[in-house]
């Protein structure tokens, strides 16, 4: 208890980071209208130090987004179009066989497109899963091991993947490993009316302005730090233990909807992922502990790639945010399981 007191961050620390924080949202909404709560989210992912992957239909400001958050926080930015006869090497690099200035030659190492702080991954579903495994390693360990050895990414080190929801043809579905080293699956909707009025009257071409703010990489690394303080209690850390447990459908107090649905439910690495987005969203809103709330708006980005659903799902037509929506409302963050005709405020 008194380790918690003393890691508890003053008004003072965490005002700062929060202005910070807001600043770089409002620049994100400033250059991509209509889409507050998805730069919320992003912000959160880039915090937490999670990959993210972007799910919707061409022309919904995807790349854009990936480009002003390299552009906002200064860091390198690197795009690759994946198509099925990408290889391996256009990712990660390779050895070339070179000259030296004393005649000799040896092979030198000429580093790929991952060499760099942010990666877009465009389409990522279109690569070959010879291609897509390369990226394993990158992702978990933040490091290319060729030919016996590993050289580490630059820190700080994001994967920004899209994927288009409906045109499958020629595509190869990411394999369950490598859906579940992605933080967030984050999925990009339409704007409405209002929206697309002020983009036609303001943006020629679609062009979205430049950002007339940033964030230096010192200012970048405090926020990293500030998020490893913000708090996490125990009684939330069991409610997230909770709600990944119920995803399982052996488990003996499973909700009906997830022994009918369910086929696998979601790994540690969920759970972990959670609690990493609870404290950066619990920062973004300037307050030092991360709260149930919290996890309640960060789980369904979390869950809804990790939870794999059968066929009678697909025949039923549930989907996995109806799933998360259904344990969201059933399991109690208290621990406490009460009837539904008493309410907390009768206890």
């Amino acid at each position: 208890m008194n380790t918690e007191q003393k890691q508890v961050l003053t008004p003072a620390e965490i005002e700062p980071a929060e202005k910070k924080a807001a600043r770089i949202i409002e620049q994100l909404d400033r250059i991509l209208l209509g889409r507050h709560e998805l730069h919320r989210m992003v912000l959160a992912g880039i915090l937490s130090r999670g990959h993210i992957l972007l799910e919707g239909l061409p022309g919904l400001g995807k790349t854009e987004l990936v480009r002003a958050v390299g552009r906002i926080l200064q860091l390198d930015f690197k795009r690759i179009q994946f198509t099925p006869d990408i290889m391996p090497s256009d990712i990660l690099g390779t050895h070339i066989l070179q000259e030296t200035g004393s005649g000799k030659r040896e092979m030198v190492f000429q580093p790929g497109p991952v060499f760099t702080n942010i990666l877009l991954a465009d389409e990522i579903n279109r690569a070959s899963p010879k291609t897509q495994s390369a990226m394993l390693e990158t992702m978990q360990e933040r490091a290319v091991t060729l030919m016996g050895i590993t050289r580490p990414l630059p820190d700080p080190f994001f994967v920004l993947a899209s994927q288009n929801p409906i045109e499958l043809e020629g595509t190869y579905p990411l394999p369950e490993a490598q859906i579940d080293r992605f933080l967030f699956k984050l999925v990009t909707g339409s704007v409405n009316a209002e929206i697309l009025e002020e983009i036609i009257s303001t943006r020629r071409h679609g062009t979205p302005p430049e950002p007339d703010w940033t964030i230096s990489a010192e200012e970048l690394n405090e926020l990293f730090e500030t998020v490893k303080r913000i708090l996490l209690p125990r009684a939330v850390g069991m409610y997230i233990a909770q709600l990944v447990t119920a995803t399982h459908a052996d488990n003996g107090s499973a909700l009906e909807i997830v022994k009918e649905y369910v086929q696998y439910g979601a790994s540690p690495r969920a759970a972990i992922a959670i609690g990493e987005a609870a404290r950066a969203l619990a920062l973004i809103d300037g307050r030092p502990t991360a709260g149930f709330e919290d996890v309640k708006t960060v789980a369904p980005a979390v869950l809804n790639h990790r939870i794999l659903l059968n066929y009678k799902a697909r025949f039923d037509r549930v989907d996995s945010f109806g799933v998360i929506e259904a344990l969201l409302k059933e399991v109690d963050e208290t621990g406490i399981n009460l009837p539904e005709d008493i309410t907390r405020d009768d206890v």
